[in-house]
């Protein structure tokens, strides 16, 4: 072994010690700074010496921006369900039943959280990881491996450990921390994406992703509870996890249960200490310790007869109402949010909950300081589900809405046919013209990195940036002039700008802050308009007669244009150098051969990945959908499609097409 490989395998292992230190301990030995100048310098030994490359280098802990399908693999041991508890009563049935089938014999119990997650399936051999696999139907799951990798929790590589096995398997949850859930959720609600409804759907969402190093920006997390193989040197469970707990994987809580009042014990301490934790929980997990009483237990086809899960009720508080402060979006939508007395929800302190509009107040009956309802039990946001009406204050009068902007003071419209209230200010409420400068720059946007709300604020207040055509001309000098603006900051900032002159026509068109137009339907007007001057030219029913447009949308487009401030704007654009039309590589593989179908992609594919098929779709004039429905034109299938899509296509007469049968489909000419 030579100098730079035995450095290179130092480094390794020092980087995964305080990587195990960080993430798992939470006892970090080192600065940030001397972390980064370990990883910076395995990074250029591995560059100028590419022999020495390992897939399982902490290096590759930021995944990759090459897209793949996932292939299935057949899990050695069926991953099961647990049989759902809702009550001690039902724990207790449990823990007969199981004493009944094993003779009368004693058997001890051990109580650990259940964990909101995926659950993900991963294989080590001689001490590396070798595949991660997620649940699927039980049989077999989607391997995930490249994914998982940039997981910080998940070991690479064990070592040092007498007991550790050959080969070995350890199942465990891929969770999505409540900071980095509502973190992630906030992002897509400002670029206009569908929130994710709780944190499990986002990981399992994350966890399936073709682009690793976006699952890696996200910050996934990995709690295990179980460890499989043959001929295991352990008796129980509780001490297989604490050996698994030693080996470096993140264990959940977990505690030896004598008695059902300790059992009892167990679930009221927990019911009020999981609001503490970082991530989702929805229950307990009560199991047999014995591994030789689990075996002789055995399972039914579905769930194994030594383990039940208890589910919680769902979350719900009461807190005070302080008062409801009316917020301005970007496009003056005036927003009602219930500011409370601060409470435990979900692991994360509630202090604000949207009310969402006027008609919401009116049907709640919320008065001045009422005590409120609120719930979050995985949602996407806090939300108002009631009034406590026998503790309201005597004489307490109604929430009012507001009837002039808080922000600038313009009397607010209604907007017909629709709940919302609106401030008509555009040009001169300041929430809205920094509203339309962070979405501008927004990542699914115009993606210019350094400038979030805070920034946008400044810019506007310096007198910089009144709308966002001023951001083109931003300096050097300009920026450094303000306060708080460093040379680096500055400088981020402008090559941020620089780049943006390269976006998509299609994500311009998302960036202009068009009511009701998202990114998805930026991409459709892209397509059928192909440059920025028909758009701007299109009457209302062209437009409306565009799939996925209607309308209502095609009004807004119209209104927003006819806007004489609108279309200064756009030459204003044109002159800073942004994309305003569809390049010839975009439009030279254009079809409408799929002009208005909508398609559902499933399954495992081995010509091309799932993305390209989807930018295939695009590009020939379809839509892709996630769910099957009526309104569905055919699916296109790849191995192991799903026996739930199946069913209900053939449910619903839907055609099911191969990739073969798909790429014929759109080698054709229109006249064959």
């Amino acid at each position: 072994m030579d100098l730079f490989e035995q450095r290179i395998k130092e480094l390794r292992e020092i980087i995964n010690r305080h990587n195990h230190n960080y993430y798992v301990l939470n006892a970090p030995t080192v600065t940030d700074q001397e972390f980064d100048a370990l990883l910076r310098e395995l990074q250029d030994l591995e560059r100028d010496y590419p022999q020495y490359q390992d897939p399982l280098s902490p290096t590759q802990r930021v995944g990759s921006d090459i897209s793949k399908g996932f292939t299935q693999v057949r899990h050695e041991r069926p991953m099961m369900s647990l049989s759902n508890s809702y009550s001690i009563e039902e724990v207790q049935d449990f823990l007969r039943r199981a004493q009944d089938a094993l003779g009368g014999e004693a058997s001890e119990i051990v109580g650990e959280m259940k964990y909101d997650g995926t659950s993900i399936s991963v294989t080590y051999e001689h001490g590396r990881l070798v595949r991660a696999v997620t649940r699927g139907d039980g049989v077999q799951g989607d391997d995930v491996t490249a994914n998982v990798i940039t997981i910080k929790t998940v070991p690479l590589e064990i070592s040092g450990f007498i007991d550790l096995p050959d080969k070995f398997e350890v199942r465990g949850e891929i969770v999505l921390p409540w900071q980095s859930f509502e973190k992630l959720n906030q992002e897509r609600q400002f670029n206009e994406e569908p929130l994710f409804a709780n944190p499990r759907n986002a990981a399992a969402g994350t966890l399936k992703l073709q682009n690793s190093a976006e699952v890696a920006r996200r910050g996934l997390d990995a709690v295990f509870y179980f460890l499989l193989g043959d001929n295991l040197p352990f008796e129980t469970h509780y001490d297989s996890i604490n050996a698994l707990q030693r080996w470096g994987f993140k264990t959940g809580e977990m505690s030896i249960l004598p008695s059902i009042d300790a059992v009892k014990d167990f679930i009221d301490h927990w019911d009020v200490e999981r609001k503490k934790l970082p991530v989702a929980t929805d229950g307990l997990v009560f199991k047999i310790n014995s591994l030789r009483q689990q075996l002789n237990l055995g399972a039914t086809a579905k769930s194994p007869r030594w383990a039940i899960a208890y589910k919680f009720a769902p979350e719900r508080e009461c807190t005070k109402l302080q008062f409801v402060s009316f917020e301005v979006g970007r496009t003056g939508v005036i927003t009602p949010v219930a500011n409370l007395d601060p409470v435990l929800l979900s692991g994360t302190i509630v202090k604000r909950a949207s009310l969402h509009n006027a008609d919401i107040i009116a049907q709640l009956d919320i008065h001045d300081g009422d005590m409120l309802y609120v719930e979050k039990g995985g949602e996407i946001i806090p939300k108002i589900v009631g009034v406590d009406e026998k503790r309201r204050q005597p004489g307490s009068s109604p929430v009012a809405f507001v009837t002039h902007c808080p922000s600038c003071g313009t009397p607010l419209q209604r907007v017909e046919g629709e709940a919302a209230w609106v401030c008509p200010n555009k040009w001169g409420c300041g929430p809205q013209i920094c509203g339309r400068i962070e979405h501008f720059v927004g990542r699914h946007a115009m993606d210019i990195d350094g400038i979030g709300e805070e920034v946008a604020v400044i810019l506007n207040k310096s007198g910089l940036v009144n709308d966002v055509a001023d951001l083109y001309d931003l300096t050097q000098e300009k920026l450094t002039a303000l306060d708080r603006f460093q040379e680096k900051s500055a400088q981020r900032i402008l090559r941020g700008v620089e780049a943006s002159r390269k976006v998509p026509y299609a994500r311009v068109i998302f960036a202009l802050s068009i009511p009701f137009v998202g990114e998805t339907t930026g991409k459709v007007l892209a397509r059928h308009t192909r440059d920025i001057d028909t758009l701007m030219t299109m009457p209302a029913d062209q437009l409306a007669a565009i799939p996925e447009i209607g309308p209502k949308i095609a009004q807004s487009i119209v209104d927003f244009f006819a806007e004489e401030r609108n279309r200064v704007l756009v030459e204003r654009l044109r002159a800073a150098g942004l994309q305003l039309a569809l390049t010839e590589e975009e439009t030279a593989g254009q079809t409408d051969k799929l002009l208005g179908k909508k398609v559902v992609i499933s399954g495992v594919f081995a010509k091309h990945s799932r993305e390209e098929y989807k930018a295939m779709i695009e590009q020939n004039g379809g839509k892709n959908v996630s769910s099957i429905s009526s309104a569905t034109s055919f699916i296109l299938a790849g191995e192991n499609m799903g026996p739930a899509k199946l069913e209900k296509a053939r449910k619903l007469g839907i055609d099911i097409i191969n990739e073969d049968q798909f790429l014929e489909m759109l080698q054709s000419t229109e006249e064959e």
